[in-house]
């Protein structure tokens, strides 16, 4: 077991075939809202003007999904993940009932850094105990957020997810280990997100990358 996962907390993988890597990945299925691989991805063009001075996201132009990433949260829920051929940007859809059922809620992310780590000292520094991600409140760029995940009233663990990832060249899995916070915009139901993830690859690099997101209503953005 690697420094990551003993430090993590995950369980040694079976011995055995590697289930990281597929060799002949499955066509994308048609997620929720129609959302796939190759898909082009549009925004309603009112959305910067509505968001302009209440959130730092930023709204692109029309984006083609290069990947999805499907997270089964249990208890059927799920989370799809499109990652765009601009590499800035990716989407997230909640489901519930199943990976293409109601639409639970839509976040826009903007990728803020991608950092790899390349020791258990600068995970421990970065994201672990001697850093501030898993505190009931962060500020990031002078605002403040307050965690969505954990009761504790100080530093709460990160939380672990496992994501199945395809594009039309491959499939593969990686391992989060993750914290949400948030804050309200003072627009109606759309709040704005700060997502800080330590992430394993499938060739097993280490890296934390933070994203910053807004909700959208699924009338915000069409597939093509």
């Amino acid at each position: 077991m690697g420094w990551f996962k003993r430090l993590m907390g995950i369980e040694a993988p079976n011995s055995g075939t590697d289930s990281k890597w597929v060799a002949n990945p499955i066509p994308a299925a048609v997620g929720p809202l129609g959302l796939a691989s190759g898909k082009e991805l549009r925004f309603d063009s009112t959305l910067k003007l509505l968001l302009d001075g209440n959130t730092s996201v930023v709204i692109p132009d029309a984006q083609q999904i290069w990947s999805t990433g499907i997270v089964d949260l249990g208890q059927s829920n799920w989370l799809t993940r499109c990652y765009m051929n601009d590499e800035d940007y990716w989407l997230q859809v909640h489901t519930s009932g199943d990976v293409a059922g109601q639409v639970e809620s839509v976040i826009l992310f903007n990728y803020l850094s991608y950092v790899t780590l390349n020791s258990e000292a600068e995970l421990r520094r970065l994201a672990g105990p001697q850093s501030l991600i898993g505190l009931p409140t962060y500020t990031h760029d002078g605002v403040e957020y307050s965690r969505e995940w954990g009761t504790e009233e100080g530093q709460t663990e990160l939380v672990a997810l496992s994501e199945r990832v395809s594009n039309p060249d491959e499939s593969y899995s990686i391992e989060h280990r993750s914290m949400l916070y948030a804050r309200e915009t003072g627009l109606t139901d759309r709040r704005e997100f700060l997502l800080f993830s330590v992430e394993e690859d499938a060739e097993g690099a280490i890296s934390l990358s933070t994203s910053l997101g807004i909700s959208l209503y699924t009338t915000d953005l069409n597939t093509f």
